[in-house]
């Protein structure tokens, strides 16, 4: 699909948090290698705490930690900034699928 190989960016304002080097896309998920930076680890609870919930399957409070993530930070593609993303993060692996336009919650 062409974006294998990319970059995209995990910010938190003007701090990069960390770089998604992508190497699988499976439409509409896009799967590739996390680098961290250090400013990554205040953060990092929130990822683990949104997946143990997703994975317990608590999915109203899934909703409710993942709005942290999604309200405070930002997904940058190579164009530029994504309107809505849903990103998970694991051992150094992200996966994540996004949106030019904002998701609908209906």
């Amino acid at each position: 699909m062409g974006f294998e190989g990319e970059v995209w960016r995990l910010m938190q304002q003007e701090a990069l948090l960390g770089e998604i080097v992508i190497d699988e896309a499976d439409f509409p998920w896009l799967n590739g290698h996390f680098v961290q930076t250090p400013a990554f680890g205040a953060v990092k609870p929130w990822f683990d705490e949104s997946l143990t919930l997703l994975e317990a399957e608590e999915y109203e409070r899934f909703d409710a930690s993942y709005d942290r993530i999604a309200q405070t930070l930002s997904l940058v593609a190579t164009s530029g900034p994504v309107a809505e993303f849903l990103l998970h993060i694991r051992d150094g692996r992200a996966r994540f699928r996004w949106s030019d336009e904002p998701f609908d919650d209906a």
